[in-house]
């Protein structure tokens, strides 16, 4: 079992308070391990936020760093590795939920000698949330049974266990500023680097949902990103493949006028109390294809 270990969370305008709470109680049960929490505040914008978190460092190896820039979710955690102690990092989101109780345990009893990543299970929602619809339809890909069979395709940087020595030598991209895909760039590089991405069965919870509006939004941010770094990004995409996969002109044309026409009409079902996820497929479609134009 290991017996060091740094948690670094990454905060930006999220309450990590219970989160928190049950690491530090998880690992405080533990006999002889060593470690740390630490939370690092992105520029957060809202103050409440800010106040609520920083009261954690009350708990025991608990740290809480406010940082007055907001660099991006690739620095950040960059930032957070250089702070980190000990030999082993596990990262998580700031909005994660804890669902076992021996999730701490399991992370340093796990067989993984460079990268694991753990996964996440969906708490339930209202059915009209959109988020929660995709993440239903997603989440028989999220078992470790199914990540093992692609691994380094199905990496995220909400629930991972590093060694510090290899996120040093492989740190995060940080072109990556805005929201998406600088988990998937990073699991390129560790395939490239030679690193060996295991998959135990030990998920984080995703029990917190944006509302409708809010989830577009941070889709359309993160088609952007793929847009911007898509050369980079080439082989790790499914959205890329299937534009790839698109040889004849008029296809694409097509499907832009029908973005151009409808978008605001799909827009607002996925907006709605009823979205629809094959309408959240042909929206993001559009929109993506589009892009080119947007940004000429």
């Amino acid at each position: 079992m290991k017996q060091e270990l740094s948690i670094l969370i990454p905060i930006y305008n999220n309450d990590c308070t219970e989160q928190v709470k049950i690491l530090s109680s998880q690992a405080e049960a533990i006999s002889g391990l060593r470690y740390e929490i630490i939370l690092a505040d992105d520029g957060s914008d809202n103050p409440q936020f800010i106040t609520q978190n920083s009261q954690l460092s009350t708990l025991p190896h608990v740290r809480f760093i406010p940082r007055e820039q907001n660099v991006g979710r690739a620095a950040i955690r960059n930032f957070l590795c250089s702070e980190a102690r000990y030999a082993w990092l596990l990262f998580m989101d700031g909005d994660m939920g804890i669902p076992s109780e021996s999730f701490v345990r399991q992370w340093l009893e796990a067989d993984v000698e460079q990268v694991g990543y753990g996964g996440y299970i969906i708490g339930e929602s209202a059915k009209g949330n959109l988020r929660y619809r995709y993440e239903s339809q997603c989440e028989a890909m999220h078992t470790a049974e199914e990540r093992r069979k692609r691994p380094f395709l199905h990496f995220h940087t909400c629930n991972f266990l590093i060694r510090k020595d290899l996120m040093e030598a492989h740190p995060f991209d940080e072109r990556f500023r805005k929201y998406g895909y600088e988990d998937v760039f990073f699991g390129k590089q560790l395939r490239k680097a030679g690193v060996v991405i295991s998959h135990p069965d030990n998920p984080a919870g995703f029990f917190k949902y944006e509302d409708n509006a809010h989830f577009v939004s941070k889709t359309e941010e993160g088609l952007r990103t793929l847009y911007e770094f898509r050369g980079d990004l080439r082989g790790y995409s499914q959205m890329l493949t299937f534009v790839e996969s698109i040889h004849l002109g008029i296809v694409r044309w097509a499907i832009r006028m029908w973005h151009r026409l409808f978008g605001k009409l799909e827009r607002s079902n996925l907006y709605g109390p009823h979205p629809n996820l094959t309408v959240f497929k042909l929206y993001k479609l559009g929109y993506f294809l589009t892009l080119k134009n947007q940004q000429q």
